[in-house]
């Protein structure tokens, strides 16, 4: 493979489908075991991008012009996913299988995702939208447990029960290794027209709650989330049908992440963009989530994460490069090509908190 050594261009993530070969890849693509399958520098050759696309990998970061400026450290993401997630995998595992005090290291990783949160008090939850399927369950976890803290802290909540909320998080679905099948093997449509396995899945949350009750080291805050994080307020949710305050505030954070999560990754279902999935979330507050906890979190996500590429309202293309921390859906972007797909022979650099006519209307992939 023709490798490129450094390179000082920063990079995006764009979908493999995209891929016109010669491209400069700007992170290691790793197999499910972690065997590096083509490492950062390798130029990306036509022939490799049909087996990329064969092994289910549906995004890479490359290097290039166009990502130039672009703060990939603001992917909150992805800072915290590389820090943590091998250690909540292996934890959980060694729990299951057997059966020690493995779990409670998670106390550790928790207090390290509320640390990174809070030396960036202005931090906005910046999600790559890029998970390979290996990594579905622990990613997911890590994700939400992220996401929460960050929630939780803006509540203000008492310092226990954030770390409370980030333990409970990091294991609020420990319940699908008791399945009869592997939940993460299965696409939506295998289980919900099977009436039989959608009753299993929703048992997860008996499972996971059984497997922790007598865990003494485990705080009741946290085992409720386990056993509650689907119930709704509106009463629809499970296991209990709960409403309004009957749900406890930790079990109400993690439902509202654990939905957006699995909305943008399409977990069990189709996958939504990230503003989509943000708008089907406001559109539920007060219905089946806390209205305090989506405002919170409306202000905490960004609509259009950092180093990804957009369509404004005058329909140039943009890409996203940092956020305005007071205004999720205000990014500053920098325009590279005209509505007739000509580059711009200069970039303009707009920042939409002061050019209050624009607006983003979608985001695109090139």
């Amino acid at each position: 493979m023709v490798k490129i050594k450094n390179s000082n261009m920063a990079m995006r993530s764009v979908n493999v489908n995209v891929l016109k070969g010669n491209e400069i890849l700007a992170k290691d693509i790793l197999t499910a075991s972690g065997i590096i399958l083509m490492s950062e520098g390798t130029v990306i050759k036509k022939e490799y991008i049909s087996k990329l696309i064969e092994l289910g990998i549906t995004n890479v970061f490359i290097k290039d012009e166009l990502a130039m400026g672009i703060k990939v450290d603001e992917l909150t993401e992805m800072k915290i996913k590389e820090q943590c997630q091998e250690t909540v995998k292996e934890t959980i595992e060694k729990y299951f299988f057997s059966d020690n005090s493995e779990l409670e290291k998670l106390k550790v990783v928790a207090d390290e995702i509320i640390f990174d949160i809070l030396n960036e008090p202005e931090v906005m939850f910046n999600i790559s939208g890029v998970r390979k399927k290996n990594e579905v369950a622990y990613s997911h976890s890590v994700n939400v447990c992220a996401l929460s803290v960050l929630i939780a802290l803006k509540l203000k909540l008492s310092q226990d029960k954030v770390r409370d909320i980030a333990v409970g998080s990091l294991l609020h679905d420990i319940g699908f290794n008791y399945l009869n099948f592997d939940v993460h093997n299965e696409t939506y449509e295998s289980i919900y027209k099977d009436e039989i396995k959608v009753k299993e899945m929703k048992k997860h949350v008996i499972y996971g709650y059984t497997s922790v009750e007598k865990e003494t080291w485990l705080s009741a805050v946290a085992k409720d989330i386990i056993l509650s994080h689907h119930e709704r307020i509106d009463g629809s949710g499970y296991p209990f049908h709960l409403v309004g305050n009957k749900i406890k505030i930790g079990s109400k954070i993690v439902g509202v992440c654990d939905e957006f999560d699995h909305l943008v990754y399409g977990l069990h279902g189709e996958k939504m963009k990230v503003y989509k999935a943000i708008d089907y979330i406001i559109s539920q507050s007060g219905v089946k989530f806390d209205y305090e906890i989506v405002k919170i979190f409306n202000e905490s996500v960004a609509a259009y994460p950092t180093g990804s590429t957009v369509i404004t309202s005058d329909k140039d293309i943009a890409i996203v490069l940092r956020q305005n921390t007071k205004c999720p859906t205000r990014p500053v972007i920098r325009l590279i090509m005209d509505r007739t797909g000509r580059y711009y022979d200069k970039w303009i650099e707009l920042d939409l908190t002061k050019e209050l006519t624009l607006f983003i209307e979608d985001t695109k992939d090139i």
